[in-house]
């Protein structure tokens, strides 16, 4: 027997606790981390300090530990759990003989794994070149084959080194007006969605926290979706990096755009959350924003706190938002029930998301009121708008129009105004 399987690399994880008390929670995220890039987590160390070494990050001792346990469970590479400078990355791989990732790069090869768009793809691109940057080296860098070294080389290394900035600096141009184009044509579709006045709700939170299951399940409960119009669900960190967009019809004739984003993590780099700022333009835009968390998590808490922080970094505030605490059947309390403003629910269970479905469209809806209208019966393009922006409630021809209550929104109240009886 043969077996056709790739082995997954061994890695070794480590990390500086400076007093930190979310630093068992972190390394939790990083081991999640490494096993979402296809590797597997042999072993873990830690080192206590005040601060980290500014040239090798850990102290001389830890060093020589971390490569005697790694070189012991055979791995290959060592995992960071902070974002390392060049100098640090070049002198731990020379004292430990592993290859180094820090965190950002992990997160980043995840990113290059994932995307699928084209928008993902330029995304992932721009970040990855903002990040090696600054760490291209004379002797050690990816366009440069012919590695530098003694004296004599200096000069001819240095101008490798500028060549190579340039280039990257080229590509990061292109890649921004090729982002801006895409994103161009992303902004034409959300404003032909905006100029419907059909209520937009997204979907937001922690990754894999099943805001892909939410919106599979509201999709199977509410439309005619077919199987290939559903999401892409897997129990993985960063399954999916493209923002899905799908129209929700309601049973009581209420419609709203329900948009899943990109799932958020701890220390999610700077680069790559301004590299995805367009993508999570349906947070930004929508009228009611669904936290979605994973109740049966133990650091439930801290990926609240990391989803807010992410909301505020890309300049999310003062939209109305329902936490809908999930996977309560992993838990051992009863569900579904509403809290307050809040739903805990499971996104596998169906009477979860009729409740969820309810409580959304009680935020979303708010401030609609309901009219009693007399339209003509030649009035047909006013009752297909009706039909399309509102929530038509009751329905009957006679002789000489069309009687209609409805549920409207603020902004269309003035046009049917006339018909008002």
């Amino acid at each position: 027997m043969i077996d056709n399987q790739s082995k997954k690399t061994k890695a070794f994880i480590a990390g500086v606790n400076l007093n930190d008390p979310n630093f068992e929670y972190y390394m939790t995220e990083l081991a999640n981390l490494t096993e979402a890039n296809n590797m597997e987590v042999v072993g873990r160390a830690q080192q206590n300090a005040e601060k980290v070494v500014v040239g090798t990050y850990f102290g001389l001792g830890k060093i020589n530990e971390i490569k005697a346990m790694a070189q012991g469970l055979k791995a290959k590479v060592l995992i960071i759990n902070d974002e390392l400078t060049p100098v640090q990355i070049r002198n731990l791989e020379k004292l430990t003989k592993l290859r180094v990732i820090d965190r950002t790069e992990l997160i980043l090869e995840i990113f290059s794994s994932r995307a699928r768009t084209k928008q993902a793809k330029l995304q992932v691109q721009l970040a990855r070149l903002q990040y090696e940057l600054p760490r291209l080296h004379p002797s050690e860098n990816n366009l440069d084959q012919q590695r530098g070294g003694g004296f004599n080389n200096r000069g001819a290394g240095e101008s490798k080194l500028e060549l190579n900035r340039r280039t990257i600096g080229k590509q990061i141009s292109a890649i921004k007006k090729e982002l801006k184009a895409v994103a161009s044509q992303e902004e034409l579709k959300s404003a032909r969605r905006n100029q419907n006045h059909i209520p937009k709700v997204a979907l937001v939170g922690y990754t894999n926290a099943g805001k892909s299951t939410t919106m599979n399940g509201l999709l199977k409960t509410f439309t005619d979706e077919k199987p290939d119009k559903q999401v892409f669900v897997k129990n993985m960190l960063f399954a999916t990096l493209d923002t899905s967009v799908r129209r929700i019809d309601m049973d009581n004739n209420f419609s709203f755009i329900l948009s899943d984003t990109v799932g958020f993590i701890s220390k999610l780099p700077h680069n790559l959350v301004e590299s995805f700022k367009a993508t999570l333009q349906e947070a930004k835009d929508a009228d009611l924003l669904v936290n979605v968390v994973d109740s049966s998590d133990p650091n439930m808490i801290q990926m609240i706190r990391t989803t807010q922080e992410v909301l505020n970094e890309i300049g999310v505030k003062d939209i109305p938002m329902i936490t809908a605490y999930n996977k309560a059947d992993k838990t051992d309390r009863n569900y579904p029930q509403i809290e307050g403003n809040d739903i805990l629910y499971s996104a596998i269970d169906e009477k979860s998301i009729k409740l969820l479905a309810d409580l959304i469209t009680k935020r979303v809806f708010s401030d609609y009121e309901s009219f009693n209208l007399k339209l003509p019966l030649a009035a047909g393009r006013d009752l297909a708008y009706l039909h399309e922006h509102a929530q038509v409630t009751k329905e009957d021809y006679e002789d000489d129009g069309i009687m209609i209550t409805a549920n409207i929104s603020p902004s269309d109240q003035a046009k049917f105004k006339q018909y008002l009886v």
